[in-house]
Parts: C-alpha cells; structure tokens; sequence
C-alpha cells in the first residue's frame, strides 16, 4: 500500500463524513466520531453555542439540525496542511452550510472524529465589505447636492433612535458593546450603544489610577483595529480608555455618552423592545429588535453589609469606586479581600506612604506575570508566535477547540511547572502567611476565570510586599465595622481610615433584573460558569459560559462580556446571530439549558 500524507489521510475522511452528512446517515456520521468525542460548534450547526459531548449527543443535534443546516464542501481549508502529533491527526477545515460559510479544527485519534470545532464565518450574500471587497469611498464623478461623508455621517447620528430605530441596542459602552458594535456596523446592522459616562473608554479612565491590564497584548486585540507593533505589552487604563474612544471613532460607532437605561419592557407579540434612557438630560424612547447587556462581568459591584458600617467615621468603598491613593498618604488603609483589584489596589497604597493591610476571607491563586507569559501563554499569545506565524484568530480558535470539559487536563501541567518554576517565590508566601491555593483541581488561573470569574491574581509585584511584610496581611470575616477599625470575627482590630471593599461582582443579570424586572433574570439565570461543581461554580454540568454570546429563555435578550480576548472573540458570533435575524433567516436554536441558578 502507499503511503499517504496526513493531509490526505484527513482529507478522505472529510469526505466520507461530509458524504454521510450529505445523505443524512447519521448512524454513519456518528460512528466516525469516538466514544469520549466533542464536538464544539459555534453558531454553524446549532445557532447557539453549544459542545456536544459523546457520540449520543452528537446523534442528538444531528436528528435536530442537520436537514436545517444542509453542511457541505467538507475540505481542508485552503492553504494549510494537516499535522500528526502523538497518534493525533491536526487540521484547519473549511465547510459551507445552506447560509453559510465555516472553519473549524478537527483532531482525529485513531482514525476516528476526537475534537471537532465549527464555527461561522460569514453568512453567504451577507459578506463584511473587507479587502477586495472594501467600500470604494471615494465618489468619483459628479452630481449636483451630493452629502459628503462627513454629512452623511450627522444625518445617521440625527435620525437613528428618533427618525428610526436601531435594529440593536448595546447597553454598555466598555470594550465589549464597542467590539460588538463594530462588528455589527460592518454586517450593515443599524446599532445603537449606550454608555452612562461622559466618554468612550471611561469605564477604564475612572478606575484605580494604579489598573493596567494584566493580560499581554497579543491576547487583548480589538476586532480589524490589531494594536500596533509598539503597543506595550501590559497597557495601563488610560492609555486603554484613549484607544476605545479613538476606536469608536474610527468605526464610525453610534456611540450614546451620557445615557443611562431607567427601564426595558418586551413586547412578545412585536417581537421588539421599549427601552427609556435619559440622554444627557433628555428622556427618549428606543424600540429595537434585539437587545445586549454589554454591561461587564466585573461591574456588578458585591458591596457587603456589615454591622456597624453606617458609624465608621473615615472613608469606605468598593473597589470600582476606589479614586486610588493620592488623598490616603500617611493614613492606615484596610483592603477587604485578596483577588486582583485588592493586590493592585495594596500595592499602589504602599508606594504612596499609606499604611495598609489585606484582609484574606479565603485561599487565593497566585501566578506570577511573567511565568504565566512564558508556560501558560507564549504559545499562542506572544511575540514568538506571531513571528512563527500565529495569527490572533487561529490562536482564538486553538483555544476554542479543546472542550470546557477536558480544558483541565491541559492546564494541570502547565500549572505544576509554574509551581515548580516559582517555588521559592511561594514558599516565601507561605511564611508570610498567604492562603494559597491552584484551583480545586490544580488547573490554574483559566479555569478559575472560566468558573468563577475570581479567585485570583496574576503578581506583578504586589506578591512581594507581602513576603516581606510591606502589605501586611490579616484573616477571616468581618464582624463589624466600629468608628475606626474593622474587626474580624476573631476578634482582631485593624485600625482603618479608609476601608476598601474589594469584595467582586455579582452575575450579569443582575442588570436584567434592575433594568427589566426580577422575572426576566429569574428566567435567564445566572450569567457565567460551566456547571462544574467547583467552589462557586455549582452543577449542573452546562458545558458552556451560561448565557454568554448566544441565545437565553428570554427572546431578544443577550449577554456580551468578558476580557478583552472573550469579547474580540465571540462578538463574531453574536453580530453573526443578530445579523441573520434581521435579515430574516432561519435560526433553529439547538441546545438552550435549562435554569438552574438564578443569581
């Protein structure tokens, strides 16, 4: 027999499966995944997104979608080449559907489907105008009263939300309701974001002054707008608020500033919304198809109710209201919690001469910036990787390919090298007295994020102070609050004339809540986790971040968030699933969980 290259080997079997999907055999199809096999789709199959998990829920979709979806031109996509890795076969596939195009990743272990990811491009005869198909711009010619861009631009920003109304109305203006926006203003959807503060980007602007990203900026791209070659590599919040603002500028975004939502209503048999903002002073009425709760994962602010908080005599707040350390020096600071904003928040106290301590309720993860770079990142977020030929999308969708489920065992090494790596650093920790923890299973930073959205923090110096004794460090819960210390339940005094809450974020529908009534959140359900019956993370088992990017049990209701890498990433497929419905195509959702948690 001859041998035959993987790409051929992965190509033959494209096109049996293909073929098989094509007849609608799905007793063939489904026995060409194995037993333990995923099969992750991002909107193509499912108009959800949704990770099938064994070969009975594979068969499951396919009984449900594939007459619907019509899959075909199963093809390694073009230009690439299939890979064999440890008995695991590699490849980049392309495939239409009857609406559209996909790409995707398919693992195959001994010749049969391991991990499979679809995902769509785009929706045929709804193309983004993107390179050779870019608007012209230019109107060569002549013509007698013709509006320049310029005008045509002030009569868009008059008439949409009066004259006529948004198909989609974004409520949050941060670097979710933005990206999305753009991707939105591209597929032609006319769009509306609204954003209480006086300028894009003040959602960053008017944070702690010492908050910078902790992510690299391989990781944090805006969707088409990369960051150029000299963008640092941890980009401080300012300097993050001047490029959102510059963004929705230079994509043309109608951008609302200073606009509070005070209320939304759904209309089941318009299929459309009534949402009043008051605009700058003035109240005004929106009725859009669709509405995105852009409002952040980390904005939902967890303020605590302790006894005694309503007689202490200094200055309390939460963390998002923290105006940073300027008008504390010489005074002693109480940082209540041990996640990402207190360390910052400890840290930039101590450089300007305030005397502080953290309170440590429970266990934190700790990794430090740099290692994380180095084992947990530099494959596919990194300088090295672009220069080896990663791009954003196909480090996004490597990332997306390796199932919620199994993603664990992928990261428990990583993280045991990093243990090993820093040793010394967290032995020094430990004799400070630091509650350290690697998530319940040892998987690390990522899964806590993708869990819990908390429990940790990534050092980049704040550790240090703390072993050697610069933030000095306290334990357990608050009792009370007196005039001027904060009492724990052991009965310690931590003398405070400032006291920060650092205490997180509730989930994202508690804006629904506040913003269309307790029914609506109670139906939705939580926002967030997988179901992984982790700390903070209760069953049952969902397999995808609840109710993020995709369709919930409240028609026209959607949730955008995350870090800047979730929201470049799956805005795609949001503005993918708003576009077809307002073009009126077909959307058979598959796979919608039932609520299990409502807040």
């Amino acid at each position: 027999m001859l041998d035959t290259t993987t790409t051929d080997q992965v190509s033959a079997f494209l096109t049996e499966f293909g073929a098989a999907l094509a007849a609608g055999d799905i007793d063939h199809a489904t026995a060409m995944f194995q037993d333990d096999c995923y099969w992750r789709d991002l909107v193509t199959f499912t108009w959800n997104i949704k990770t099938m998990e064994g070969r009975a829920e594979v068969a499951d979709m396919l009984r449900h979608q594939l007459a619907a979806t019509e899959p075909s031109n199963w093809r390694v996509a073009e230009g690439e080449t299939a890979s064999e890795d440890g008995g695991v076969a590699t490849a980049w596939i392309s495939f239409e559907t009857a609406v559209a195009r996909g790409y995707g990743l398919i693992r195959l272990k001994q010749g049969k489907i391991w991990t499979l990811l679809t995902s769509m491009v785009e929706l045929e005869g709804h193309e983004e105008p993107l390179g050779f198909d870019r608007p012209l711009g230019a109107r060569h010619g002549a013509g007698k009263h013709r509006p320049t861009w310029a005008e045509e631009r002030e009569a868009e920003a008059r008439e949409l939300g009066y004259s006529r109304q948004p198909y989609v109305l974004i409520i949050g203006g941060g670097q979710g309701g933005i990206g999305l926006g753009a991707r939105l203003r591209q597929l032609g959807v006319p769009t509306i974001i609204v954003e209480k503060n006086d300028r894009p980007g003040d959602s960053w602007r008017n944070r702690y002054k010492s908050l910078c990203l902790h992510d690299p900026v391989w990781y944090d791209h805006m969707p088409y707008l990369p960051f150029p070659p000299n963008w640092p590599v941890f980009a401080p919040k300012d300097k993050i608020g001047d490029w959102l603002e510059m963004y929705t500028r230079i994509m043309e975004l109608n951008y609302w500033t200073r606009t509070a939502c005070k209320h939304a209503s759904y209309d089941e048999a318009a299929q459309e919304w009534t949402v009043v903002v008051d605009r700058d002073g003035t109240e005004v009425t929106l009725k859009p198809k669709q509405l995105v709760l852009a409002t952040g994962m980390s904005a939902k602010a967890n303020m605590p109710t302790y006894t005694g908080m309503d007689r202490f005599r200094g200055d309390q707040h939460h963390s998002s209201k923290h105006p940073g350390p300027d008008a504390y020096k010489g005074k002693r600071a109480v940082v209540i919690g041990s996640n990402n904003s207190a360390h910052d928040i400890c840290a930039a106290l101590w450089e300007n001469d305030v005397d502080v301590t953290m309170v440590q309720r429970s266990s934190t993860h700790i990794v430090r910036s740099d290692t994380l770079m180095d084992i947990g990142l530099a494959g596919l977020y990194s300088e090295q990787a672009v220069q080896g030929g990663m791009t954003t999308n196909k480090a996004d969708m490597i990332f997306a390919s390796l199932p919620y489920r199994i993603l664990h065992e992928f990261q428990i090494p990583l993280y045991a090298q990093m243990k090993e790596r820093d040793a010394e650093f967290y032995a020094g920790l430990e004799r400070a007295g630091f509650w350290l923890d690697w998530g319940d299973d040892d998987s690390g930073l990522f899964m806590k994020y993708l869990r819990r959205g908390s429990g940790y923090y990534i050092d980049v110096g704040a550790s240090q102070l703390i072993i050697d004794g610069q933030i000095k460090l306290a334990h357990g819960n608050v009792r009370e609050i007196t005039e001027d210390a904060v009492v724990l339940d052991d009965g310690t005094v931590l003398p405070a004339d400032v006291i920060v809450y650092a205490t997180g974020y509730g989930s994202m529908n508690g804006w629904a809540a506040d913003l269309i009534g307790r029914d609506v959140a109670d139906t939705v359900g939580k926002c967030w986790g997988l179901g992984s019956d982790t700390t903070k993370d209760p069953g049952p088992w969902v397999g995808e971040q609840r109710n993020m990017w995709k369709p919930t049990k409240q028609d026209g209701l959607w949730f955008h968030g995350g870090n800047l890498h979730q929201s470049r990433h799956y805005s795609q497929f949001l503005s993918l699933q708003l576009k077809a419905r307002m073009e009126g195509i077909a959307t058979p959702v598959y796979g919608i969980p039932e609520t299990h948690l409502l807040s």
